[in-house]
């Protein structure tokens, strides 16, 4: 096919009517919280996801080492945070700012220090661990090729923390990278076919149009096209892959292509990116991908890190860190795909994870703040960013929980960048992770790369049919 030019052309890969009816209809306008203000006393405040990371950050800087992490809860709408200690007047703060203190026995300091325990000691392929601010632990899941001498050690690491600082659990699947995901975006390399999905379109820091994928897939290839065997359109400026994050810049060749800040949610609906936000766990969260559509879940867990088999390295080890965990559902092929709320705040790109959409699983994904803070890009008319927030959990406001605009989501977002699957590394780990071989393996982000050219993600490139092989996304 010859090179074609793309004038204004509108940098949405179509993703496909492959959403699902449930999830989509969960993007209608329905209630959500708004913020009241009872009368004072210390009565609980409602709020919607969305105020999570604000509140979080000013109660963070305001309580010091007693801080230890936030979570929404949803059914009450309520912000919790957790203390440490049972000093009067922090928890007098806590209630004056509306929150629920929570009082907990393991400080930050005590779950970043076991977290530097199991990354030491228990660094297993098919391993990954997060913290859990409900439970105040580290919530480590070993994949079902952990096993023998592997489990013994992991099993051990974890008990050597103490009661009550970690616990440890088997996932039925493996971990890998999802090769696509919102709208596919393919490449050619190591002689096979590769793809990947789009995650987000975004403004890069010289003002031209780009868009984030996963790290996995822009080192697995340096041009992407939005067609199987379409000529490239975009180049990656930016890798991440493995190492602290699973993120990629790919620019569009085209300086006059419109990249729309949207997701595209399926039968004919989109949800319009305004901003990004940090995940907070408890809050609704919705994924787009090429393969399973539409589905929705919560935020499990932040900061986590994911132990992906290297496919370069028999043996060795590609690790990703700083990822966010849920249980959204995801399959081969959804990759990359955009992680949004409601409300219209990306929150993450599509790595990989254990599972598939009928028996579950875990899903691991780049956080969005973190890839533009690292990019220098920018999302939406403006404000790249970072989602606020007080740490892990907070979220920057639309954050979490997404309210009923939020879905809009247009087509563009999702596209899929192939970065945006990354979330390999994330993942897990499981060989067929691709992961962290910068999902050279051909596939570039996701699954299993085929080096057969063909999507390699097993599925089909375009469109999604997931590759059963890969991913097992929940």
């Amino acid at each position: 096919m010859s090179h074609k030019r793309i004038p204004k052309r509108k940098a949405a890969i179509a993703a496909g009517s492959v959403a699902a009816l449930g999830a989509a209809a969960l993007l209608l306008p329905n209630a959500n919280a708004s913020q009241t203000d009872p009368s004072q006393g210390g009565t609980p405040k409602t709020f919607k996801a969305a105020d999570v990371s604000d509140l979080a950050a000013q109660l963070a800087s305001q309580l010091g080492d007693a801080f230890a992490g936030s979570y929404y809860n949803a059914d009450k709408q309520q912000i919790v945070v957790n203390v440490v200690g049972d000093d009067s007047n922090v928890v007098n703060t806590i209630r004056k700012a509306g929150a629920v203190p929570n009082q907990v026995r393991n400080s930050t300091a005590d779950l970043q220090a076991a977290a530097r325990t199991l990354k030491a000691k228990a660094t297993v392929p098919g391993t990954a661990w997060s913290v859990d601010p409900k439970t105040n632990e580290i919530r480590v899941t070993a994949d079902s090729s952990v096993t023998g001498a592997k489990w013994d050690k992991v099993q051990s690491t974890v008990n050597s923390l103490g009661s009550g600082v970690a616990t440890l659990k088997k996932s039925a699947g493996t971990f890998k990278t999802f090769v696509s995901g919102g709208d596919a975006i393919f490449a050619q390399a190591n002689g096979g076919g590769v793809r990947c999905s789009l995650g987000f379109n975004v403004t890069a820091s010289d003002g031209s149009p780009a868009f984030l994928t996963a790290g996995h897939c822009g080192v697995a290839a340096k041009q992407w096209s939005d067609s199987q065997n379409g000529q490239p359109i975009a180049t990656v400026d930016q890798a991440t892959f493995p190492g602290n994050g699973d993120f990629s810049l790919v620019k569009y060749d085209d300086p006059n292509t419109q990249a729309p800040s949207e997701v595209n949610a399926g039968n004919g609906q989109t949800v319009q990116i305004t901003q990004a936000a940090d995940a907070v766990v408890g809050q609704q969260v919705f994924r787009m991908g090429s393969t399973t559509g539409l589905h929705d879940g919560s935020v499990t867990g932040l900061d986590a890190t994911v132990n992906f088999q290297s496919e370069t390295n028999p043996g060795g080890v590609d690790t990703v860190t700083g990822l966010i965990q849920t249980n959204v559902c995801a399959e081969a092929g959804d990759s990359g795909g955009s992680l949004f709320t409601q409300d219209g705040s990306a929150i993450g790109l599509t790595s990989g994870g254990s599972g598939d959409c009928t028996a579950g699983g875990e899903t691991f994904f780049q956080p969005v703040t973190t890839a533009l803070k690292a990019t220098g890009a920018t999302l939406g008319l403006g404000g790249a960013g970072g989602g606020g927030g007080a740490g892990d959990q907070s979220a920057s406001p639309g954050d979490q929980s997404a309210s009923p605009g939020d879905q809009s989501a247009s087509p563009g977002d999702q596209s899929a960048s192939p970065g945006d699957q990354s979330g390999a590394g994330d993942q897990g780990a499981t060989p067929g992770d691709q992961s962290g071989t910068g999902d050279q393996s051909g596939a570039g982000a996701g699954g299993a790369a085929d080096p057969s050219g063909s999507d390699q993600s097993g599925q089909a490139q375009g469109g999604g049919a997931a590759d059963g092989s890969s991913l097992s996304g929940h």
